[in-house]
């Protein structure tokens, strides 16, 4: 899974500012010739955002917007199908701009657990606190990301796909610190096997390569490994010393790293190889042979762009492919 070919040496988490399709997919893959990703737009407003975009995903399951969030629905409605046309959208820019690529090609959606913390069942409270209900949303969730993919592969028949599954929320399922409706509780913790299960479920979706993305802290190396994650992408400076013995187990069993080391908001950049100098700091300290740093890292944002200038983001997205090039041609 580490072949650079497989996976490109830089790429973006999933949103940019601004709400035009074209201009996004041309900043993408103007930025990243080896790794593009379909972008999203939150700024266009509900259904856009990528919780409403993967609810538009799934199969015989739909939502709609209540001023509380995203809540189930009995059918498709507005909500459903501007979430389902953005991602249409979305996709014809995309296909415009990689005509003849062939490749790596980065597509997203919300994962299992982080979509089951947002989305509310007609009472009100999160599909998290009903072990049926988030059975059947993994389930929903995971046939839906096969059609999606289907779609991609027709519109870019030369790109390799790489699955990216976004759960900034896993940390907070584990831990039982995901509140109620009403604010004064918490979630019960979910037993990490359940976790685990209803994740690999979801990236057995795809046959090809799946990176599981969270830019919170305490991320679970260990547990999207054994789920079967080929890849996880995190923050790099929420890192703690916890962290680092599962990243050098991740990292000598194969596993592709995205290292989040490029700030995604507003911010003066520094040179390239000062955005990596950590990346190379931890391979030493963990012992690791620096000829394969390039091979298993992959550089990116810290997280979205979405709340970043324009300027910023097109800025960050650069800034990633020089610091992987860095990174490439200075390893030690």
């Amino acid at each position: 899974m580490n072949d650079i070919a497989q996976w490109g040496p830089a790429t973006g988490v999933g949103s940019l500012p601004g709400g035009d399709a074209r201009e996004a997919a041309k900043t993408v893959t103007g930025s990243f010739e080896d790794f593009p990703f379909l972008a999203e737009l939150p700024a266009r407003g509900p259904g856009a955002d990528m919780i409403g975009r993967t609810l538009g995903m799934l199969v015989d399951l739909y939502a709609h917007v209540e001023p509380s969030g995203w809540r189930i629905s009995d059918r498709p409605g507005r909500d459903t199908r501007r979430a389902r046309s953005w991602l249409g959208e979305d996709l014809d820019a995309l296909e415009e701009f990689t005509q003849g690529y062939e490749g790596p090609l980065k597509v997203q959606a919300v994962g299992p657990w982080t979509l089951a913390a947002a989305l509310e069942l007609r009472g009100g409270e999160a599909a998290l606190g009903d072990a049926g209900a988030c059975r059947d949303l993994a389930a929903s969730l995971a046939e839906g990301v096969r059609e999606h993919l289907a779609d991609v592969a027709r519109r870019v028949p030369g790109a390799r796909i790489v699955l990216q599954l976004d759960e900034p929320s896993l940390t907070s399922v584990l831990l039982g610190q995901v509140r109620t409706a009403s604010g004064y509780r918490t979630y019960r913790a979910v037993d990490r096997q359940v976790v685990e299960a209803a994740l690999r479920d979801v990236i057995g979706a795809h046959d090809g390569p799946v990176t599981v993305h969270s830019c919170a802290p305490g991320v679970p190396f260990g547990l999207l490994r054994r789920a079967g994650a080929a890849g996880v992408s995190f923050d790099f400076g929420l890192l703690t010393e916890r962290d680092e013995e599962p990243i050098g187990e991740a990292a000598e069993a194969g596993t592709k790293l995205f290292a989040g080391v490029v700030p995604s908001t507003d911010t003066a950049l520094s040179d390239p190889g000062g955005s990596v100098m950590g990346v190379r700091t931890l391979w030493r300290r963990l012992g690791l042979n620096p000829g394969t740093l390039a091979e298993s890292v992959v550089v990116t944002p810290t997280c979205g762009l979405a709340g970043a200038s324009p300027a910023y983001a097109r800025a960050a997205l650069a800034h990633c492919a020089r610091a992987a090039r860095s990174l490439a041609d200075n390893p030690e």
